[in-house]
């Protein structure tokens, strides 16, 4: 392959990947705006996209629409730290320990395709309404990305690197800590990073099913059922949820290319 064709395949810069994102969410508004004006959609349903954003901009300095969106944070918040501490060491032990794995292995396939949704009525009724119900919730939608990541991460470690400390003497909990997490952070990040957007997903969906208390989705909810229902107000809140859910993102991508720009450097994703 010659020099042109290698420099033609580079990774196009930061500025102007972030550039052609910013052109595709401005022309998905135009879209909406257009579909809204012209009365392919009724507005009533589907408000122009500039009546969207004001309303946003509008709930952004109403303090009850704020105590919504940080009561909403700290649930999304504190469900994926826990789930973090409990997945990672959960995830370290199964990949490490054969055994264990195997005797576990039939209890995490069952409880894993179960949809977090469907036990809102039951975590309700065992510890009742309120933060706890949402968190909870949370921790175990998130921690299944956590867990099979780690789990993936400790299957790729090289494992003459394993053998090279154990010749020297090292016992197993010290070539754990020294290769097997240092090699596997980078899939563990990654599980996180998948975690964060389940876990706003269900910190939401658990606000709107409830409805009650405070939280976004309690604010998406009382919208929709009002009548009649208020559209900017659903959407408004929408868009917050997913500016939140980008932002996150992104902060995480940007931590795990510079944390792990070696492992980014191998995989052949960075120019």
């Amino acid at each position: 392959m010659s020099a042109q064709t290698l420099t033609s395949i580079r990774p196009a810069s930061p500025a102007i990947r972030w550039s052609r994102r910013a052109a595709g969410a401005v022309a998905f508004a135009a879209l909406i705006e257009l579909i809204s004006r012209t009365g392919l959609a009724d507005p009533e349903f589907l408000p122009p996209a500039t009546e969207i954003a004001g309303r946003a901009v509008t709930l952004l300095a109403d303090p009850a629409f704020r105590a919504h969106a940080l009561t909403s944070l700290l649930a999304w918040a504190i469900g994926l730290a826990i789930a973090a501490l409990v997945a990672v060491p959960l995830g370290l032990l199964l990949g490490s320990v054969p055994l264990v794995d195997a005797a576990t292995r039939s209890v995490v396939e069952f409880l894993r395709p179960i949809p977090s949704v469907a036990l809102i009525p039951l975590v309700a009724l065992v510890i009742g309404t309120g933060l706890q119900h949402r968190v909870a919730l949370v921790v175990y939608a998130a921690l299944w990305p956590i867990l099979y990541n780690t789990m993936y991460g400790l299957r790729g470690v090289d494992p003459v690197a394993k053998e090279s400390l154990r010749s020297y003497g090292f016992g197993p909990l010290a070539v754990l800590m020294r290769v097997s997490l240092p090699s596997s952070a980078p899939f563990i990040m990654t599980g996180v990073r998948l975690a964060a957007g389940v876990a706003l997903i269900l910190t939401v969906s658990t606000e709107i099913v409830a409805g009650r208390g405070e939280g976004i989705g309690v604010f998406i909810f009382f919208a929709g059922i009002a009548v009649p229902a208020r559209m900017a107000d659903i959407l408004a809140g929408v868009f917050w949820v997913g500016l939140f859910g980008v932002a996150v993102n992104a902060l995480m991508v940007a931590f795990d290319r510079r944390v792990f720009r070696w492992h980014h450097v191998q995989r052949g994703e960075e120019g």
